[in-house]
């Protein structure tokens, strides 16, 4: 656990780290930014084709391979984007830094399934939290000061020291934890899963870099073909007697319930995570060094709090946590609605404070009883669509949240009688994520309504009546 948890949280720091370098990369490289904007795109794209292949992986090859080959592929692209001395060397680096995420995360989920007993869970995946939760957070801030610092190669030459010594816990102490069962691989439900599933968060992440937005012919088309190739897959995967991603995790309704609710958060997380640095860069005028040390404490806090939010299921159940959380997370959405160039450092801070110690309170422990309903051979497959489901909603999250945001500045700017000035920019850009934020509420309120329906998972049953 120890070594998958050290790499999955480099390898999740050094994804969002290099965000904040796109703007030094755009002028080191003389590239625009809609070429910087496919190191993510690339990134998000190559996890959208491969997580839903992990079910798969995991049925044909023993954990220790999984981990040597995803560890491998880090290490080697997290060297590769060091060394990128051009754009397509560093993008390269990028896509196979995601091919083994992709692998990794899924052996993270599966491992705490497999040797945690259900009344454990809950701490282990608090751990977990650490991983998928705090590291994409504390990029930003950890690419900031390494960029004020040092320079953007070192965001890849700091992570990989702790990439090799998880590699060598791994080969030492890691165990083999499922059977290989060697599944036939059907090649059509592979085509259609690359293409639905790709082509979906391409068309979004596409949507989301505000080049040419919703009316780009390349976003239709993507989001329109992978819709269509995901619902082929679906009537494959049912047509089927041993299917590449098992749909009969949607027959445990604590599964499916927790599942929207994990579909959410990242909705709210990756939109907060774009939206709020833009906000303070442009409506407030702080630098990016300051508005990464802003949104540090909440980071950290979140990071802090997520093993105790585990034990804290562990003791009463998702139900007691989730409905107040969703609850923290509509009020501080609410505050940020009344946000302006003028509102004052600490009053951000402690908002942003109270959005993810709510985010905390939910992910985690839905996600956590979904899983605990579903029996042992459905564990890789569950996994599977989870964090498939979580990369495609983040990147619908950021593209929405773009959308909102550009079409309400272009509002503002529309009826102002001085639209190139930096004072009616920065009312602009607070008007755009205004807008944004109701969506976010919108979004929040849906997840509370749905949180009532929440029932703790005793040894895969739903518990009918707590004791709690």
């Amino acid at each position: 656990m120890t070594s998958l948890l050290i790499c999955g949280f480099f390898g999740f720091l050094s994804e969002t780290a290099l965000n904040v370098a796109l703007t030094n990369l755009m002028e080191l490289f003389q590239i625009s930014a809609p070429t910087a904007q496919w190191l993510t795109t690339g990134y998000l794209l190559t996890l959208g084709i491969l997580m839903p292949l992990s079910g798969l992986l995991m049925q044909k090859f023993t954990t220790r391979q999984l981990f040597t080959g995803s560890l491998i592929s880090l290490i080697v692209a997290t060297l590769i984007a060091a060394l990128a001395f051009n754009f397509e060397m560093l993008l390269f680096g990028r896509v196979l830094q995601a091919a083994g995420m992709s692998m990794l995360i899924p052996l993270l989920f599966n491992t705490v399934l497999v040797i945690y007993p259900h009344e454990k869970r809950g701490a282990a995946m608090g751990l977990v939290g650490l991983v998928t939760m705090f590291a994409p957070a504390l990029g930003p801030t950890f690419g900031g000061l390494v960029i004020g610092y040092l320079s953007w190669p070192y965001i890849f030459w700091l992570s990989l020291p702790f990439l090799v010594i998880g590699l060598l816990v791994g080969l030492k102490y890691l165990e083999n934890l499922t059977d290989v069962t060697n599944p036939r691989i059907d090649l059509l439900s592979v085509i259609l899963s690359t293409i639905g599933f790709g082509g979906v968060v391409f068309g979004f992440s596409r949507a989301g870099e505000g080049v040419e937005g919703w009316s780009s012919v390349a976003v239709i088309t993507s989001i329109t073909v992978g819709l269509v190739a995901m619902l082929l897959f679906v009537v494959r995967q049912n047509s089927m007697n041993d299917p590449i991603m098992n749909l009969r995790v949607f027959k445990y309704p604590m599964y499916v319930v927790g599942l929207i609710l994990v579909v959410l958060c990242p909705m709210i997380f990756m939109a907060s995570m774009v939206i709020l640095p833009m906000f303070l860069q442009t409506g407030a005028g702080l630098s990016a060094f300051t508005a990464g040390l802003m949104l540090l404490p909440g980071s950290a806090l979140m990071g802090l709090l997520s093993p105790t939010m585990g034990r804290l299921f562990d003791k009463y159940g998702p139900k007691w946590l989730v409905i107040p959380g969703f609850l923290i997370v509509t009020a501080m959405l609410w505050f940020f609605t009344t946000l302006s160039p003028a509102s004052s450092v600490g009053f951000i801070v402690a908002l942003h404070i109270g959005l993810m110690i709510g985010i905390c309170m939910i992910w985690m422990p839905v996600q956590t009883n979904g899983l605990n309903q579903l029996p042992p051979e459905l564990y890789s497959h569950g996994t599977a669509i989870l964090n498939t489901l979580q990369q495609v909603t983040g990147a619908i999250g950021i593209a929405v949240a773009v959308s909102i945001l550009s079409g309400g500045m272009e509002k503002y700017l529309s009826n102002s009688s001085a639209p190139t000035k930096q004072a009616e920019v920065a009312n602009a850009m607070t008007a755009g994520s205004h807008n944004v934020f109701l969506y976010m509420i919108l979004i929040g309120m849906i997840g509370f309504v749905i949180a009532i329906f929440v029932r703790r998972v005793v040894n895969n049953r739903e518990e009918v009546h707590s004791p709690h």
